[in-house]
């Protein structure tokens, strides 16, 4: 099955995958889950701000997955010390999520901390149990291209 491309609405509309359309965005418009998992489409379409924008209309902006995600496009906006700030609150909720763990990794990378890197790196391999974890590769390569490794 193909997935649907989330990032199809203009600004000001979220998609509603369920119905597979755009409506306007607004407060309860959509469950807080699927708004973050939108807001997360957006960064990863390089739609940085609208993605904050999105996770601005949150009921509860303080979940991990929320957190992890504005931290992720606030430092692709170049905001990397706000977004550290975002992932090391969604840590405090949950330790154990390793897509926060690869994306603070790749935060200390950019500001050439890369003992802290390499930190959730190793946490990073806990938590998935092995090296084979995507989120391992992933911080190993910013940190490999980095030189850092």
């Amino acid at each position: 099955m193909q997935q649907e491309d989330l990032t199809t609405c203009v600004p000001g509309e979220v998609r509603d995958t369920k119905n597979r359309k755009c409506l306007q965005r607004h407060s309860g418009v959509l469950p807080d889950w699927e708004l973050t998992e939108y807001a997360y489409a957006l960064a990863k379409a390089d739609r940085f701000q609208e993605a904050i924008d999105v996770l601005d209309g949150l009921d509860n902006p303080n979940t991990p997955r929320a957190l992890n995600y504005r931290g992720y496009a606030t430092r692709k906006l170049g905001r990397t010390d706000e977004g550290i700030s975002y992932y090391l609150k969604s840590v405090a909720l949950d330790p154990d999520y390793p897509q926060v763990r690869e994306y603070l990794g790749e935060a200390y990378v950019i500001e050439g901390k890369f003992d802290l890197a390499r930190d959730q790196l190793t946490t990073i391999e806990k938590i998935c149990g092995s090296r084979a974890c995507e989120y391992y590769g992933d911080l190993a390569k910013a940190l490999d291209d980095a030189h850092a490794l």
